[in-house]
């Protein structure tokens, strides 16, 4: 994802700036390797007292500590090359009606691409209920891998996601475990411990 910047603004910018800049970015990180991989977003009433204190309308802080939150959406997406071989799982596991499946992994010489497939009762196959249509879910693994949706879609009673994985997993996965969290959308994210997720251990 690329915003480049505005045209003309950059040759607006106050180089007394920078030293701020660089501090907010050096703030950002030190941010990020505590929360590590964990969401971790101040509560309403933390957003609220911050606002206050610091004169910001809380609509614009929430918008701002959402978006540190998403900070691997913007990450640059490896395009798997050169396919090698199919890996096959097929490991499932059920949750209130849903079926959730990884049936297999292919394996490219620079990502994986792992596939998730669910599955659920739908009795009305022309339409999706919405009340239980399944939401997006974001796939990670350690900090050796970066993970990026790859898309998904479907039809009433299954759905399904793609995700590439780089660098390449190993054709001996035993003991990789892949952790699938409900996230709510590509630039949406659901409250720390209010979403469903679930494991699939590989091998």
């Amino acid at each position: 994802m690329d915003f480049g910047p505005a045209e003309g603004l950059t040759e607006q910018y106050n180089e007394q700036l920078f030293s701020i800049d660089k501090k907010i970015c050096e703030l950002l990180n030190q941010r990020k390797k505590i929360s590590k991989n964990n969401s971790i977003l101040p509560s309403e009433k933390v957003i609220s007292s911050l606002a206050d204190e610091y004169r910001f309308q809380e609509e614009y802080l929430q918008v701002l500590f959402a978006t540190m939150e998403i900070e691997n959406k913007f990450e640059p997406t490896v395009v798997p090359v050169e396919f090698r071989k199919y890996l096959p799982i097929l490991k499932s596991i059920e949750h209130e009606g849903m079926m959730y499946t990884v049936s297999f992994i292919r394996q490219y010489a620079n990502a994986s691409m792992v596939y998730l497939y669910l599955d659920w009762d739908e009795p009305n196959k022309d339409t999706f209920d919405n009340s239980r249509s399944p939401d997006f879910f974001d796939l990670s693994i350690d900090d050796t891998y970066v993970c990026h949706s790859d898309g998904g879609g479907g039809i009433p009673g299954h759905m399904s996601y793609s995700y590439v994985v780089s660098p390449a997993l190993p054709d001996d996965i035993t003991g990789i475990e892949l952790l699938f969290k409900e996230s709510g959308g590509s630039f949406t994210e659901i409250p720390t411990g209010k979403g469903f997720e679930f494991s699939i251990e590989l091998g």
